[in-house]
C-alpha cells in the first residue's frame, strides 16, 4: 500500500505540472488574472506531493520491503539503518526521485516566497519550472518507475554496492543534486525573463540567491566528493580527471562564471545578454552531467550502471531544453537591451576576463571528456583523456585566473586607472616574489613549474583576498563582503594545498612481514601484526601499525582489507593520520606469500588544506547570501512601512 500511495503522489505531482503549464499558458494569452493567481498554489501542492512520494520511498528501505524491486535490488535487511536511509538515493531510480523532489520544492519556494520579480516574469518563470519537471517526471514513471513491485517478493536484497557504505553517501549527493536543481531554476528565471522581455537589474537581483545557493552546494558536493574518493577508493589521490567528476566540475564552472555575471548585472546593471547564455549554459552542463551518469556509456565507480534506453530519453530532454531555450535565446536577443558601459580597467572588465577563463576551462573539460565518447561512437576505438591533457591545457589558464581574481576586488567599478590598480596590488605582489624566491631557494629542482607557480600565487593571493577589508571598519562591513574575503582566501588555501600536495608528496610500495618498519618522509611506521575482524555487514583482515615522527608520541594506524558478502565486493579501508603539515596515508593490499603483505603508503604535506579551502569558498558564499537576502528583506519592510 505504501509503494501504491507513493506512485498516486508522482502521478498526481505530474498532472499538477502539466496543469500548471497550462494555467500559465492560458493565463497569459488570455490575460485572465485569476489563472495566474492559482499557479502559485498549484506549484506549492505539487511539491509536496513530490516530498511525500519521497518520504514514502524512504520508509520502504527503512522497513526493508523486498517486495520493492528497488529495495531489493540496492538494500539488505541487515545493513547499518544510516545505509538503509541514504541506499535511498545510492540508485539510478531513487536518485532521481530526489532530484525531482528537490526541484519540486525549489518550485515551490519560488512560488511562495519570491517577490520582487515582474508579475508575468513571475509566472513564466514557474511556466518553465513546471515543463522541465514534466520532463523529469515522465522519465521516472515510465522509464526508472522507483516504486515497481516484485511479485514474489525477494527473500532479502541485493545489498548496497560496498563502495557507497560510507557517510558520504549522506551527504555528497544531495548537495551536488541541490546544485543542479538550484541551476534549473536559474534556468527558469532567464527563460521566463526572454519571453516576458524583462532582462534588467531588477530581475538579476530576484535570480542572484537561486544562483549562489546552487553554487555553494555544487561547491560542497565537489569538495565532499574529492574526500570522499581521497579515502575510500585507496588510490591516495584527491582528483581523477574521472568523466563523472568532471560532470559535477563542469557545472560548478559555469555557476561561478554565472555568479559573477549576475552580480555585474544586479549592481551595475551590465552584461545582460551574457547572463542569459550563462544561466542556459550552466543548466546544459548539469544536464551533461545527468546523462553521462545515467546513460550506460561510461565505466566509473561514481557511474549508475543503467540502461541505454534511459540515456536516449535523458538526451531527449536534454535535446528538447537546451535546443529551445538557444532557440529562444537566438529569437529574442534582440530584444535584450544593452546594458551599461564599463571601461576595460575595471571590475566589470576584470569580471568579463574572468568569466572567458572559466568558459575556456569548461571548454577544455568538455572537449577532453566528451572526445573519447565521440571517437569510439565513430571508429569504435577506445581513447582514454587522463591528467596529463587536463592538467597541461586547464592548468595555465587556472593559474591565470586566481591572478585576474586577485586583481578583482581592488578594482573600482566602471572606471579605474591600471597604474592605480598596480599600487594597490604592490604588496600582494611583493609577497608574491619572496615566496617565490623562498621556493627556488629551498626547493629548486624537487617541485615542477606548475606547482611552484601554484604556490607562489596562493601566498599572493591570500594577501589580494583580503584588500576589501583594508582601512575598513570590520564591525560595520557588510556580511556578503566578508563572504567574498571568506571564499577568494578558500580559493587560494585551496591552491596551495593542491601545489603542496603535487610537488612535495612522497610514496613507499613495499612487501612488508610483521615487525617491518618503513622510513617515509621523516616517519616511521612499524607494521606490528594482521589479524581477521567481523563488522556488522562485512568481514576484514586488520592491520595493526604504529607511526611515529621524531621524537612524537607514536600513533595507532589500522589500516583494512574489507570484503562484503552482499553482494560479494572486496574493498580497502585506508588508515589515515592527520597533522597540522600534512596526512600519512597507509594502505593495506594482498598478502604477497605466507609472511608478507603489500603496504602503500604515502606522505602528503598540507593536502588538507584543499577540502579546508572548499570548505571556506563554501562559507563565503553562504556569508554572502545571508548578507543579501537580508539587505532584500531590511529593503522590502522599509518599502512596506514607508
Amino acid at each position: 500500500m505504501i509503494a501504491e500511495t507513493g506512485l498516486a503522489a508522482l502521478w498526481l505531482a505530474a498532472a499538477l505540472a502539466a496543469l500548471q503549464f497550462g494555467l500559465v499558458w492560458a493565463g497569459v494569452k488570455g490575460a485572465k488574472d485569476e489563472l495566474l493567481t492559482a499557479v502559485r498554489p498549484v506549484a506549492v501542492v505539487q511539491g509536496l506531493l513530490c516530498a511525500l512520494a519521497f518520504a514514502l520511498l524512504i520508509w520502504l528501505f527503512v522497513r526493508s520491503d523486498m517486495s520493492v524491486k528497488l529495495v531489493a535490488m540496492n538494500s539488505h535487511s541487515l545493513k547499518p539503518m544510516l545505509y538503509k536511509v541514504a541506499g535511498t538515493w545510492g540508485n539510478h531510480e531513487g536518485s532521481m526521485l530526489l532530484w525531482v523532489t528537490v526541484m519540486g520544492l525549489a518550485g515551490s519556494a519560488v512560488a511562495l516566497f519570491e517577490r520582487t520579480l515582474r508579475r508575468d516574469t513571475h509566472m513564466a518563470t514557474l511556466g518553465a519550472q513546471a515543463v522541465i519537471s514534466l520532463g523529469f517526471y515522465a522519465f521516472l514513471l515510465f522509464s526508472s518507475n522507483p516504486f515497481e513491485r516484485l511479485n514474489p517478493p525477494a527473500q532479502d536484497g541485493q545489498g548496497l554496492n560496498p563502495l557507497l557504505q560510507d557517510p558520504g553517501l549522506a551527504f555528497h549527493p544531495p548537495t551536488l543534486y541541490f546544485g543542479y536543481v538550484g541551476l534549473s531554476v536559474a534556468f527558469s528565471f532567464a527563460v521566463g525573463a526572454l519571453l516576458t522581455c524583462n532582462v534588467d537589474a531588477a530581475f538579476a537581483r530576484a535570480m542572484r540567491p537561486w544562483v549562489l545557493a546552487s553554487w555553494i552546494f555544487l561547491t560542497l558536493g565537489i569538495t565532499a566528493g574529492s574526500y570522499w574518493a581521497y579515502y575510500e577508493l585507496g588510490w591516495g589521490g584527491w582528483w581523477f580527471w574521472d568523466p563523472v567528476e568532471n560532470a559535477s566540475l563542469m557545472p560548478w564552472l559555469a555557476a561561478t562564471a554565472l555568479l559573477h555575471s549576475v552580480t555585474v548585472l544586479a549592481t551595475r546593471d551590465g552584461l545582460r545578454a551574457w547572463t542569459i547564455m550563462l544561466a542556459v549554459v550552466a543548466f546544459s552542463m548539469s544536464m551533461v552531467g545527468t546523462f553521462l551518469v545515467r546513460s550506460g556509456i561510461l565505466t566509473s565507480v561514481h557511474a549508475f550502471a543503467v540502461d541505454p534506453e534511459r540515456g536516449s530519453f535523458i538526451l531527449a530532454l536534454l535535446t528538447l531544453y537546451i535546443g529551445g531555450a538557444l532557440a529562444l535565446f537566438a529569437l529574442r536577443v534582440g530584444t535584450v537591451r544593452e546594458g551599461k558601459q564599463f571601461e576595460a580597467v575595471s571590475r566589470e572588465g576584470t569580471l568579463v576576463v574572468n568569466n572567458l577563463l572559466l568558459s575556456a576551462i569548461l571548454g577544455i573539460v568538455l572537449v577532453g571528456t566528451l572526445y573519447p565518447l565521440g571517437v569510439e561512437a565513430v571508429t569504435g576505438e577506445k581513447l582514454s583523456v587522463g591528467p596529463p591533457y587536463f592538467n597541461s591545457a586547464a592548468g595555465p589558464l587556472a593559474l591565470l585566473l586566481v591572478v585576474i581574481m586577485a586583481a578583482g576586488p581592488v578594482t573600482r567599478w566602471q572606471k579605474d586607472r591600471a597604474p592605480v590598480v598596480g599600487r594597490r596590488l604592490l604588496v600582494p605582489a611583493a609577497v608574491t616574489i619572496i615566496a617565490l624566491a623562498a621556493l627556488l631557494a629551498f626547493a629548486a629542482g624537487r617541485i615542477g613549474v606548475l606547482p611552484l607557480l601554484g604556490l607562489t600565487l596562493a601566498f599572493g593571493v591570500g594577501v589580494a583576498s583580503l584588500a576589501p577589508l583594508w582601512k575598513r571598519n570590520l564591525r560595520r562591513t557588510p556580511l556578503f563582503t566578508w563572504g567574498m574575503v571568506i571564499a577568494h582566501l578558500g580559493v587560494a588555501v585551496s591552491l596551495a594545498g593542491m601545489a603542496s600536495e603535487s610537488a612535495f608528496n612522497k610514496e613507499r610500495l613495499i612487501a612488508a612481514r610483521p615487525g617491518d618498519k618503513v622510513e617515509i618522509a621523516g616517519w616511521t611506521v612499524t607494521f606490528d601484526s594482521i589479524s581477521p575482524l567481523a563488522g556488522p555487514n562485512w568481514t576484514a583482515l586488520e592491520g595493526v601499525m604504529h607511526a611515529s615522527r621524531g621524537s612524537s608520541e607514536t600513533v595507532e594506524m589500522r589500516p583494512q582489507a574489507r570484503f562484503f558478502p552482499s553482494p560479494p565486493t572486496p574493498t580497502t579501508e585506508a588508515a589515515l593520520l592527520t597533522r597540522w603539515d600534512g596526512q600519512l596515508y597507509v594502505v593495506l593490499g594482498e598478502q604477497v606469500d605466507d609472511e608478507r603483505w603489500q603496504l602503500r603508503i604515502w606522505w602528503k604535506p598540507f593536502v588538507t588544506l584543499i577540502w579546508a579551502g572548499g570548505i571556506m569558498i563554501a562559507l563565503g558564499g553562504a556569508l554572502a547570501l545571508v548578507g543579501r537576502v537580508r539587505r532584500s528583506w531590511t529593503a522590502a519592510i522599509r518599502r512596506a512601512y514607508a
